[in-house]
């Protein structure tokens, strides 16, 4: 069975990466959720997806250049609770309890650099709640997920891959050395319909996951191919196709 994942916890669904998002997703019947990990000024661990507060939140500015507890004071867009930028903990505590995996994504700043000791971070705090067995560090760099398999060896990680890095690396060259470092590879659904003889030839399908199909047709069609996940924004729309494709008579 092909795991649904649901993406910024489940963000076409509730506010992006918000803790009623958190705590809705973990109702419904799906396997994992993703969300993004940045610091503040003093170094804390904060859960937001961009580099900055404007798109997602009511505030502006530099997610890195936030004192220490002001998180807490800026709203997110679209939150029907009045939802705030969670922490790491606060969105651990949430999992802690359940079956569900954690892909916790390692972003940079503004300046696209990796946040220095965010790896260490991270894992430390997924260790606190006892959810190591079930988490994935992931990122788009490479580099990154080797400096989280140093410190942080007993925590599977996942590299995301889209377009703009294979055309600069070449889409081989790219896959071989995302495997070397990442227990999955999230491919970027049109790189995985362009390349998917290449890719699958070269990568088993229980390593590959598809991120971030939809809409039914789209979802249909990547639950349907053997591939470990599927990350999405509608898991509501994902369980549905799931659930049909399950009892679809055998042809």
């Amino acid at each position: 069975m092909t795991l649904i994942i649901g993406h910024r916890g489940a963000r076409n669904l509730w506010a992006e990466n918000s803790l009623s998002g958190f705590e809705n997703l973990r109702e419904m019947p799906v396997e994992g959720v993703e969300f993004d990990l940045h610091l503040d000024a003093a170094g804390d661990v904060i859960v937001i997806h961009d580099a900055t507060l404007d798109r997602t939140t009511e505030g502006t500015g530099p997610v890195n250049a936030l004192a220490r507890g002001a998180h807490r004071a800026i709203n997110l867009k679209g939150s029907e609770r009045g939802d705030v930028i969670p922490t790491l903990d606060e969105v651990l505590e949430i999992y802690a309890g359940t079956d569900f995996e954690l892909h916790v994504e390692l972003k940079a700043d503004g300046n696209g650099m990796p946040y220095p000791g965010l790896e260490a971070k991270a894992a430390a705090a997924i260790d606190r709640f006892g959810l190591a067995q079930r988490s994935f560090l992931t990122s788009f760099s490479v580099s990154v997920l080797a400096r989280a398999r140093e410190v942080a060896p007993h925590i599977r990680t996942l590299c995301s891959y889209h377009g703009p890095d294979a055309e600069r690396e070449g889409v081989l060259a790219g896959l071989r050395a995302r495997l070397a470092v990442a227990d999955v590879i999230a491919v970027e659904k049109k790189l995985l319909a362009d390349y998917w003889d290449l890719i699958t030839a070269n990568a088993p399908l229980d390593r590959l996951g598809a991120w971030v199909p939809n809409q039914r047709a789209d979802l249909d069609r990547w639950l349907d191919c053997g591939l470990r996940q599927v990350t999405t924004d509608n898991p509501d729309i994902a369980l549905v196709a799931r659930e049909a494709l399950n009892h679809a008579p055998a042809s």
